[in-house]
């Protein structure tokens, strides 16, 4: 028998339910998300469930209703749902992003949940603090912080601008030192504008497309 993915997402949605290249990058973070004919091919007989139902609104009525205690996650418009069936658990705008069903996939199949996926990379960056400058490299990253090696010490609690070079732009942002993980810091960003935020999202899901993922030393999430 083969390998069956990590976690099984079982889709009741057409593709233009989805935004672009959203399944193949939550593919990549260990979730599949299937059609049910794709369900059938990939697990045949074998005792394998999905974790979660993702259904179209227009297609509530076709989901089976056979006792399962399967979640389920609606693409909706921008009305939402309401809490009619039991096994709905939320709902994401049609279409649906990558970003807004990682957060609500995490809530319900995670122990310890986290709100934005994270990578490993290689990035350069610059500290500023107090008037003097340094490069350091960052090992991983999310919107929400990263882990950075640093050459020069940093105090827990200390905070710093973080100039952040991904290949199409170059932003700054204000970086705190949360905890250590020997040798590294683990950092979380504040206050981060909405166009920074982009900046750092669109670097992870065009990493994400372009590399496969491994595991990585934890980050503030």
């Amino acid at each position: 028998m083969g390998e069956f993915p990590n976690r099984i997402l079982l889709s009741h949605a057409p593709p233009e339910a989805y935004a672009p290249m959203t399944r193949a990058i939550l593919a990549k973070l260990g979730y599949a998300i299937l059609v049910p004919k794709e369900y059938e091919a990939v697990v045949g007989e074998a005792n394998v469930h999905p974790v979660i139902r993702i259904v179209d609104e227009r297609q509530l009525a076709e989901v089976p209703d056979e006792g399962d205690a399967i979640p389920i996650i609606v693409i909706s418009g921008r009305y939402g749902v309401t809490g009619a069936d039991s096994r709905i658990i939320g709902a994401v705008r049609r279409p649906a992003g990558m970003h807004e069903l990682f957060r609500l996939i995490q809530g319900v199949t995670e122990d310890s949940p986290r709100t934005t996926p994270r990578i490993p990379t290689h990035l350069n960056v610059r500290c500023t603090k107090d008037g003097k400058q340094w490069g350091a490299t960052v090992l991983s990253i999310s919107e929400n912080g990263c882990l950075m090696r640093s050459p020069e010490p940093l105090n827990l609690g200390a905070q710093f601008e973080l100039e952040l070079r991904f290949p199409r732009e170059t932003i700054q942002v204000e970086a705190e030192a949360a905890y250590q993980l020997l040798p590294d810091l683990g950092l979380i960003f504040h206050a981060i504008p909405t166009r920074h935020r982009e900046a750092i999202q669109n670097f992870v899901a065009t990493t994400l497309i372009t590399s496969s993922v491994e595991a990585v030393p934890g980050v503030a999430s």
